[in-house]
């Protein structure tokens, strides 16, 4: 890993970590599903995909997948939410919101390496 290779993880970084915080103060508030988070995690697969897909340079797979993809996504905030439900007895949504992503992500993910593949 170069100089720049770590430039373009911080640089990434900065702008997932932005589109999160908005994502989330914009559609996470007051919403039965947390579709902020729900948003990120497949914006994120999707990038992922599309960069593996694509087959780009280091410095430009760092900055989109280390960068941005792992600035942007947040697995840590998606079990929260679902423990949340959880301890609010609602154990379908609970389910159904792990379920769903995660199938989601799977569909996300590989959606964006055939649209990479076909560049």
């Amino acid at each position: 890993m170069t100089w720049i290779d770590i430039i373009a993880v911080a640089a990434g970084g900065f702008i997932g970590a932005i589109i999160r915080y908005l994502a989330s103060v914009k559609l996470n508030t007051n919403a039965q599903i947390p579709y902020g988070t729900l948003l990120v995690n497949m914006l994120g697969c999707l990038l992922i995909g599309l960069v593996f897909g694509l087959e780009l340079s280091t410095p430009l797979t760092f900055f989109l997948v280390f960068g941005v993809a792992g600035a942007l996504t947040t697995f840590s905030t998606w079990l929260k939410e679902v423990l949340g439900m959880a301890r609010l007895q609602q154990m379908v949504k609970a389910g159904g919101y792990m379920i769903g992503s995660v199938i989601l992500g799977i569909v996300f993910v590989y959606a964006g390496y055939i649209s990479g593949s076909f560049f």
